[in-house]
């Protein structure tokens, strides 16, 4: 039985949440491989808003749901997402399952991000503040509390008494902010600890077994490959690994169980941040994008650049991925555009041109796109239901972008809604490829 991952192709916010609902609904086990609270997914189902920031999409399907050890894990925040799904009547009991190598955000970890970014000023990296990176900082410097340690009060107490006996000198010295007391985090992540324990599972054994049994998985990445802490736009990248091949890592499963790779894409792109940003609009066109798009932050509520589609960068993430297939997201709302730029290649500082993804950070900091202007469909989408009804001209995008990139685009997005996706060969063709 097939195992696909579906991965950001972007910098993020490319609709990967509402993609995975749908392959979801073909799927047995869903899998979330990296990232923290700090990146949501947004799905509407049946007229109804999720915002979901730890829980795998799958959970609105009632798929089993896994969060795997390359997560960071926000004990307080999965705990109101759980309540919040049960207050609003989706299941969850005996379908949430938590890797205990994963690691926990704690109190200090989002104090040091918050008073690191005031301190960084106009350098700051722009982080949600919400301690993912002191937390995958601490994992990298073997000093980070993880999901097991919650099974265990005694150690679980003498690690935050050591971590604290640390980290109050920075909090204190470094950040000029008050120390945390040793004696409220304990009681308060005991709290938490014993609500977290019945989830606690050997998520790599329980994937494993799952495809020996030949059951369905898909994992999904939170962020997107721009933002990949190796191959991403660094330093103005996440923490983590949003690449497809993390997804292997994070489970303990070898790469050949992987069989297809699903990248999801903005119609155009975004980013949120700081950072270069080739194709970033300019003037009037880019708040009208940002208002058609509803481009504003999930989690935080930010404002998200707003720029024309890159191809340089789509052919790059294709690359990095191996994707077999792209999701082409919120095609609709490029309708209200008679032009279309699409950039199909940057020009670097010696004048010279190119159609790959720049190695050198310097080269895409300075780089200019080139654009092929397409003809735009100036009407809406709202009632198409299949590939053939689309206009012509928004067909035509399409398969420049398929051309181009030489990737079969597998899912069209004309709208918010679970159901305003188009796939030319079928929702389960693409899950089960």
């Amino acid at each position: 039985m097939p195992a696909t991952v579906i991965v950001g192709a972007q910098w993020g916010d490319e609709g990967k949440g509402k993609i995975v609902d749908l392959l979801a609904q073909h799927a047995d086990l869903v899998c979330r491989y990296q990232g923290g609270p700090n990146a949501g997914h947004t799905i509407i189902v049946d007229g109804e808003t999720f915002k979901l920031r730890a829980m795998p999409s799958g959970i609105l399907s009632g798929k089993e749901c896994v969060i795997g050890g390359g997560c960071v894990v926000d004990p307080e925040v999965l705990l109101e997402e759980l309540d919040d799904l049960a207050a609003r009547g989706v299941a969850t009991e005996g379908l949430v399952y938590l890797s205990g190598n994963a690691h926990l955000i704690m109190p200090w970890h989002v104090a040091i991000d918050r008073a690191s970014e005031r301190r960084l000023g106009r350098l700051q990296i722009g982080t949600t503040r919400r301690g993912i990176g002191p937390a995958y900082a601490d994992k990298a410097g073997r000093l980070g509390i993880r999901v097991q340690d919650l099974l265990d009060p005694k150690i679980l107490r003498q690690k935050i008494e050591v971590a604290l006996a640390e980290k109050n000198v920075w909090l204190e010295r470094v950040y000029g902010v008050e120390p945390l007391d040793l004696d409220d985090v304990a009681a308060r992540l005991e709290g938490l600890a014993q609500r977290l324990r019945p989830y606690v599972s050997d998520t790599s054994l329980l994937v494993d077994r799952a495809l020996d049994d030949q059951r369905f998985v898909l994992f999904e990445g939170a962020q997107g490959t721009l933002l990949d802490l190796d191959h991403g736009t660094y330093p103005f990248v996440t923490s983590s690994n949003p690449v497809a091949a993390y997804a292997a890592v994070a489970f303990g499963i070898g790469p050949n169980r992987i069989d297809a790779v699903v990248g999801v894409s903005k119609a155009y792109v975004t980013r949120v941040g700081e950072g270069p940003f080739p194709t970033e609009i300019e003037g009037p066109n880019q708040e009208r994008v940002r208002e058609l798009g509803g481009e504003f932050g999930t989690v935080t509520g930010r404002e998200r650049r707003c720029g024309w589609l890159d191809l340089v960068a789509l052919r790059y993430a294709v690359r990095v991925n191996g994707i077999t297939s792209l999701a082409l997201t919120k095609l609709d709302v490029l309708s209200a555009f008679e032009e279309l730029p699409v950039c199909v290649a940057y020009r670097l500082r010696d004048g010279s041109e190119t159609r790959d993804f720049p190695a050198h950070q310097s080269d895409f900091h300075h780089a200019a796109p080139v654009y092929e202007t397409l003809a735009g469909w100036a009407e809406p989408l709202d009632d198409v239901s299949s590939v053939d009804e689309l206009p012509a001209a928004a067909r035509a995008y399409v398969d420049f972008v398929e051309r181009e990139l030489r990737v079969e685009v597998s899912l069209i997005g004309t709208g918010a809604e679970r159901e305003r996706v188009l796939s030319p060969r079928g929702l389960e063709a693409v899950a089960r490829p």
